[in-house]
């Protein structure tokens, strides 16, 4: 009875810790998907143009990329929850923040900060949920990335609702602050699960660079594209004509709710197909949407629909390929840190770049630049697929 009690006991823990996993997570969509509703108005309260302000994504990415790089050595050394919910409170803080800096490489330098707390929060959720569940962590693992697509749906509208009430982006940003205190306070309340033991760790046997290589700049390539769309697509419907700025607004909860439903979806879908066959049809996708709105500029009806099949088809992107990536090499803390490295490097290039392009080019260079991002993500499945196969890896 005394041992039912107890077993009891850890399995609630760790729902519950769970539990403020997710809702961590929501907090952590909330703010990665608010600075696309809000990029002009960051853009009028500094006095810059589109080219200038772009740095903010890109200065967000090196931010990240710090972040993801200290995370590992930190989670492995102190309390998880208190680090997690540490960056919590640090986000809140610095989202109520953002609206009010007046000078671009201030807010450059916030955007920085905001990236490294983002990043150790996402880590920590990743290491943490592992730790927490073990080998039973699958549908756990997929339910944390699905409410990573709750927070990002739902901070568009958040977005649009404050600025349409107030008629400025601060209380945009400050809403989305206070909705993160009950996360961080809760994650600072609970205990933290243990991390493995050298004697669970084991031996690390070598990775091959070149496999690796090629795994890490797919990441590069879809999170340029995932974050490039996901953040400009607001700028490119607004300054194409295509649809007026307070429905854009709903226009990404439609890109970021097609994301969520896509990565719900894809956990039935994961266990009934290969890991390159689902690669396939997503990039396929993708690009079809891509298509749509190249297809017919200034046309409302493609813009919806093309990003609706762009979300929906970039959603099992990442986590497919680090089960790709699981059956061709063992996934150390080392691996996956580089797989971290590639996404922060692929969301400070792409979004900065894209912000130029619409000085120079305009909104449809945009599109084009997402486009040929997927084209080369394209070739280096293809690449991985071939190679997989010499070294008679494939599934």
């Amino acid at each position: 009875m005394g041992a039912t009690a107890t077993t009891t006991r850890k399995l609630d823990l760790r729902l519950v810790r769970t539990a403020a996993y997710y809702l961590g997570f929501i907090v952590l969509g909330l703010f990665t998907a608010s600075t696309g509703p809000t990029v002009q108005g960051l853009a009028r309260h500094t006095g810059t143009e589109l080219g200038e302000i772009s740095v903010i994504f890109s200065m967000g990415s090196v931010g990240y990329l710090l972040g993801s790089l200290l995370a590992g050595r930190l989670y492995d050394r102190l309390p998880g929850h208190r680090l997690m919910g540490g960056m919590v409170l640090v986000m809140m803080v610095l989202g109520a923040v953002i609206p009010t800096i007046p000078v671009l490489w201030v807010l450059a330098a916030i955007f920085v900060l905001m990236g490294t707390a983002q990043a150790m929060l996402d880590v920590g959720a990743n290491t943490l949920v592992v730790w927490n569940h073990g080998d039973k962590v699958g549908p756990f693992m997929n339910g944390l990335h699905f409410f990573f697509g709750v927070g990002a749906f739902i901070s568009p509208v958040i977005a649009g609702w404050a600025i349409g009430a107030s008629g400025d982006i601060n209380w945009a940003y400050w809403t989305l602050s206070l909705a993160a205190l009950p996360a961080g306070l809760w994650l600072l309340s609970l205990p933290s699960p243990k991390g493995p033991s050298d004697a669970e760790r084991g031996a690390r046997p070598e990775v091959n660079v070149l496999l690796l290589a090629l795994v890490v700049a797919f990441f590069v390539l879809y999170v340029g594209a995932e974050i490039s769309f996901g953040n400009w697509i607001f700028t490119y419907a607004t300054q194409s004509g295509a649809v007026a700025e307070q429905s854009a607004y709903l226009l990404n909860s439609v890109f970021w709710g097609a994301l969520t439903v896509g990565r719900l979806a894809a956990i039935p879908v994961a266990a009934a197909l290969k890991p390159r066959t689902i690669l396939m049809a997503n990039l396929a996708g993708a690009l079809l949407g891509l298509v749509i709105i190249l297809l017919f500029p200034g046309f409302s009806a493609a813009i919806w629909v093309g990003a609706g099949l762009v979300g929906l088809s970039m959603a099992s992107c990442f986590p497919t390929m680090v089960s790709y990536a699981e059956r061709r090499m063992t996934i150390t803390g080392a691996v996956t840190s580089w797989f971290f490295v590639g996404a922060s490097t692929g969301g400070m290039i792409l979004p900065w770049l894209i912000g130029q392009l619409f000085e120079t080019v305009g909104p449809r260079g945009m599109m084009a630049a997402v486009f040929i991002d997927l084209l080369l993500e394209v070739g280096v499945l293809a690449a991985l697929v071939v190679y997989s196969r010499r070294l008679g890896l494939e599934d």
